[in-house]
């Protein structure tokens, strides 16, 4: 098994002026990580701890392309209760087999704006999963969405060059000139946000939270605390069983704004800073910089009641007949030599009552 990065045909800083509304995903990057399906969960798993940038693996047998897992499914599998014993040591196609969903595959000569379109016609629980892109025949690599994003928002950018060439060559009038430009600027916010949101909870994204965690790790340094909230919905798979995934993605939208709303409540004069994000599939975490662990245990403890007072119902649940939250507490200063002795882990995850 071997794990490549391709870059693009031009060199990476000088491929935004060179993105244009003719561009194909042959021109972003792509990953080459692909591996026999008899290949072990657990060697899988080191290869995705090494490389943090991979977005799945390849499936193939005997050569011939199988399918994709990507790595938020993995790890979602491999984080289960009982995950890691039950998969870990089997041949990676058994996981598989379990974690499978609609792949989407497209050809290298796919336009990038074209490729976007069929990226937001996936159901809100596919949008971010990575796409297929096949080179050639029986030539295939893994395409992590951001990029698509991040590609359009260039192309979108050229795009604005020219039509305020065209404009100028035309002689529009000022006031006209401030229409267009006011709305391609309203344009090029919405890509940021649909490249930075998770579409069904309307919270932040993994990518944005870890974009966001690093930021602030390298910008409070030694000078102040940052904390993080974890947050798991318990016995969620419980909820979607019983109640069907429709009722469970109303739940999953219903907690986020919860968490919202609670930690906007909560946080006063830093509120600015604060980011809420879903971390995963009924995981969700909040970055608290310049807070401290008191303070961000009594967060967590406003989170968990206004979640209570949902009263959402959950009569399969192991806790009590409502839907909970088991919360983590973690602080520590950023790039401290200490950092690691001043964790405070005081609000370790727990299942949380009624």
């Amino acid at each position: 098994m071997s794990v490549e990065f391709i870059e693009p045909s031009n060199s990476p800083k000088n491929s935004p002026k060179n993105l244009s509304l003719e561009s194909t995903l042959k021109d972003l990057a792509v990953f080459n990580f692909q591996v026999e399906s008899s290949y072990l969960a657990k060697e899988v798993a080191r290869f995705f701890q090494s490389h943090p940038l991979l977005p799945g693996v390849i499936l193939t047998v005997n050569g011939e392309f199988l399918g994709m897992i990507s790595r938020r499914r993995f790890m979602e599998r491999m984080s289960r209760p009982y995950g890691v014993d039950i998969f870990a040591c089997r041949p990676i196609i058994a996981l598989y087999q379990i974690a499978q969903t609609d792949i989407l595959t497209l050809p290298g000569l796919t336009l990038i704006v074209l490729a976007a379109q069929r990226v937001m016609q996936r159901p809100p629980e596919l949008i971010y999963e990575p796409i297929v892109v096949q080179l050639e025949p029986q030539v295939y690599r893994l395409l992590d969405v951001h990029q698509v994003w991040v590609a359009l928002s260039q192309i979108h950018q050229q795009a604005t060059w020219f039509i305020s060439e065209l404009y100028y060559n035309l002689s529009l009038t000022q006031s006209q000139l401030e229409a267009a430009n006011s709305q391609l600027r309203a344009a090029n916010s919405e890509l940021y946000r649909l490249a930075n949101l998770d579409g069904l909870t309307q919270v932040a994204n993994r990518h944005c939270f870890n974009e966001y965690l690093e930021k602030k790790w390298q910008e409070l340094g030694e000078a102040a605390e940052i904390s993080l909230i974890l947050c798991d919905v318990d016995f969620f798979k419980k909820y979607n069983d019983t109640y069907g995934h429709q009722a469970g993605d109303a739940c999953l939208q219903q907690v986020a704004q919860a968490i919202l709303a609670a930690v906007n409540y909560s946080t006063g004069e830093v509120s600015d800073e604060t980011l809420v994000a879903r971390y995963g599939g009924e995981e969700f975490a909040v970055i608290l910089p310049r807070t401290s662990p008191e303070i961000a245990v009594w967060i967590a403890e406003k989170i968990r009641v206004w979640i209570k007072e949902l009263e959402i119902e959950h009569i399969n649940s192991e806790v009590c007949s409502r839907v909970t939250l088991s919360l983590g507490v973690a602080s520590t200063f950023p790039r401290s030599p200490a950092a690691q002795k001043k964790l405070d882990c005081s609000g370790r995850p727990r299942a949380l009552s009624c």
